[in-house]
């Protein structure tokens, strides 16, 4: 018996995780296989046995981008830094639905998955990875909806001033889904034990939208209300997207900077406290 076990050679061993930011690479590549088919099955059950399908995709960002110009726009009259306010608002509107989008549903990880977190092993974060990576896909097929829109407009004589911020749009793209997907990892952590914030985060998203600019322009604010929304970690980003992308929004070095860093920081407190809370839920789920 001690020869055939001296003999037995294992491909993978599973030992405890010592640390709270081990973070595996490589266990990560080889689930790599995995990680696909999740982001297909995130994909395809979503919309599986809707009347309009993938047209989802670009009718609920149309249909909100409409609302956004009549009220805001129509209404209220709220600046859009000279730009049409179709294009303004769908640009915060897609960039908000995707951090949206990985935040919440990111946070009902550990809920959503509990079967078979319990029965198979694989790298746990492979799963909010998952929802990072399917709503990119959606965020980019939104993306081709936006750049329609802004050619219709150059060809009606609206002027984009797009300089070499266009190529700041990947990385401010990152700096969402690392937002996104850390603010989502401590919020699943927490609900196993508080199962209100569950129906909280949703509403919370909502009113957190408000105190990002992306129904106003950060130019339009003053004072203390500058301060207060400059604050905000998201704020830049949609900042730096609009530039980005339409040539106007609030983009320096420090501003840059300031995104990056917090981006950072939140992904890694996200991740501390998830891989801390995935040794135990099982127990409190």
């Amino acid at each position: 018996m001690n020869k055939i076990e001296e003999s037995t050679q294992w491909d993978l061993i599973l030992t405890p995780q010592k640390g709270w930011f081990k973070l595996d690479l490589g266990a990560i590549w080889r689930y790599r296989d995995l990680l696909m088919l999740l982001v297909r099955r995130d994909i395809v059950a979503f919309y599986k046995q809707t009347i309009f399908g993938p047209l989802w995709y670009f009718i609920q960002p149309v249909f909100t981008t409409i609302v956004f110009t009549f009220i805001f726009g129509k209404l209220a009259k709220l600046s859009t830094d000279g730009l049409p306010q179709s294009v303004f608002y769908l640009v915060g509107i897609t960039a908000w639905n995707y951090f949206s989008d990985c935040l919440i549903k990111t946070s009902t990880v550990f809920r959503d998955n509990q079967a078979i977190f319990g029965k198979v092993y694989f790298p746990r974060i492979i799963s909010p990875l998952s929802i990072v990576v399917s709503n990119l896909l959606r965020f980019a097929i939104q993306l081709v909806l936006l750049l329609g829109l802004i050619i219709y407009f150059y060809f009606q004589g609206v002027i984009f001033p797009i300089g070499w911020n266009i190529f700041l749009f990947p990385v401010f793209i990152l700096f969402m889904a690392m937002q996104g997907l850390g603010l989502g990892m401590m919020v699943t952590a927490m609900t196993n034990k508080y199962k209100d914030l569950s129906i909280l985060v949703p509403f919370g998203m909502q009113l957190l939208m408000y105190a990002t600019t992306v129904i106003y322009p950060l130019s339009s604010l003053s004072g203390n209300m500058y301060r207060i929304v400059a604050l905000n970690p998201m704020t830049y980003v949609i900042e730096g997207i609009k530039a980005s992308t339409l040539g106007v929004g609030v983009l320096t070095f420090q501003t840059f900077t300031y995104s990056f860093l917090v981006s950072v920081f939140i992904l890694s407190i996200g991740y501390i406290i998830f891989n801390k809370a995935e040794k135990s839920f099982i127990d409190t789920i």
